[in-house]
């Protein structure tokens, strides 16, 4: 049986279930922010110990099989970090790393948004832009709070 569940659980396979998996979240906090669904699984630990367990998973697999000091390599400029994504594996750490901050991100958006009353159209846009464009929604957000919140603060 682990056998055949470490057979399943190939990189491509992780791929598609982090990605299929996350896209619910995103919808039920673009929907029912509020909702005990929504409160249980997205704004819970529960997708976080989802994809941190995948994460473990996959570097285990790395240390097992390949060298995983050559993730350092990526500080040394451009062609070292395509040349380590050329590598599934370190692509997939990354990708894994984008949708589980991606999400942070968005949860607190939803909640902040609710601090300051913000517009649900705004919060819409705000949650869209961030789950396609990660930082560039967060600023998105963060103007649009400025008009709401009637102040601009640099940290929270």
């Amino acid at each position: 049986m682990i056998n055949d569940l470490l057979q399943f659980l190939t990189y491509e396979n992780i791929y598609y279930i982090a990605n299929i998996g996350v896209v619910p979240c995103w919808l039920l906090l673009i929907i029912f922010p509020n909702h005990i669904i929504t409160k249980f699984f997205v704004k819970s630990v529960i997708i976080p110990l989802l994809l941190s367990t995948a994460y473990i998973f996959i570097v285990y697999q790395i240390y097992i099989t390949e060298n995983i000091f050559e993730i350092f390599n990526l500080y040394l400029g451009l062609d070292e970090l395509y040349a380590l994504f050329s590598n599934e594996a370190f692509l997939l750490i990354f990708w894994l790393h984008f949708l589980s901050i991606g999400l942070f991100v968005g949860n607190w958006i939803a909640s902040d948004s609710q601090t300051y009353s913000i517009s649900k159209i705004f919060v819409i846009i705000s949650l869209t832009v961030t789950y396609f464009t990660g930082p560039v929604g967060l600023v998105f957000y963060w103007l649009i709070r400025i008009f709401y919140s009637k102040k601009i603060n640099y940290y929270e």
